[in-house]
């Protein structure tokens, strides 16, 4: 079995089990047919994943990894707000008539600040540390920000990555404010471990942990019987996961750069309704 899939498993136990419904009480999100879209939830879920013993994707439901890093490689590595510059369609919801999603995501990566070593936005400032000041505790991200929110298609919910060098290993810490277990949590793990190896290879570095918090770690309504559906499998082992080590700078990532070996998963039948 997938520890990925044991960590997803068991949050979704412990969400339907020990969870807060919001029913008594108005929410934002809304489904495709205008009504409300209410979730059962959990404050402050964490979870570690040791990248130096599996790659953390789950097999109760078939992952796509070269789309997850598409988008992964959007914001992080094109700094883009704009939906025609991504290969799939997970923000056509929120974006506008020219594909713009606002001052979000890729937008807020990719504003430059002055430093004493010269202009950088938070991506190069990230690469600039991990290889020149690597005991720092400063090596980090954060795309909230508040001066912006009002022109945003949406608040971030993957909103700060924290990098740790302990020795020649990388740990990374990612920081969300929401997560939709259904929509999104499979893809945000593996995501964000694809980053953590990223950058630990391009700095010559080993990916160690990826430690990923969660505010609130929330099922919709509509989910609760898939998710009962998924929990209830039989989960496949981890398949083996590889970077293309001839990538030296970041910026030469591509989804091509991944490769999953013996990846074994469950389908899901059916389309999954998306509360915007």
């Amino acid at each position: 079995m997938s520890y990925a899939d044991q960590v997803f498993i068991q949050n979704c136990k412990d969400i339907l089990s020990r969870g807060v419904w919001d029913t008594d009480r108005p929410v934002r999100p809304r489904w495709e047919d205008g009504s409300p879209a209410h979730t059962i939830k959990l404050f402050g879920v964490v979870n570690r994943y040791n990248l130096k013993e599996e790659f953390p994707i789950i097999t109760v439901r078939k992952q796509f990894l070269k789309s997850a890093v598409d988008e992964l490689l959007w914001i992080w590595q094109k700094k883009s707000n704009n939906i025609h510059d991504l290969n799939s369609h997970v923000w056509d919801s929120w974006a506008d008539e020219t594909g713009s999603i606002g001052k979000a995501y890729g937008y807020q990566m990719g504003v430059k600040h002055r430093y004493p070593e010269g202009e950088m936005d938070q991506v190069d400032r990230v690469l600039f540390d991990l290889k020149n000041n690597p005991t720092s505790r400063r090596i980090m991200t954060n795309i909230y920000n508040h001066h912006d929110l009002s022109e945003m298609g949406l608040y971030p919910c993957a909103y700060s990555m924290t990098f740790n060098v302990s020795g020649n290993t990388l740990n990374t810490i990612l920081n969300q404010r929401s997560q939709d277990m259904l929509a999104a949590n499979g893809w945000n793990v593996m995501q964000y471990a694809v980053l953590t190896h990223m950058m630990a290879q391009v700095s010559g570095l080993e990916a160690g942990e990826f430690v990923h918090v969660i505010a609130d770690a929330h099922i919709y309504d509509r989910h609760v019987p898939v998710i009962e559906e998924l929990i209830s499998r039989t989960p496949f082992d981890a398949p083996k996961f590889t970077l293309d080590p001839a990538v030296t700078d970041f910026y030469d990532f591509t989804p091509a750069s991944v490769k999953l070996e013996g990846y074994q998963a469950h389908t899901l039948e059916g389309k999954i309704p998306v509360a915007v």
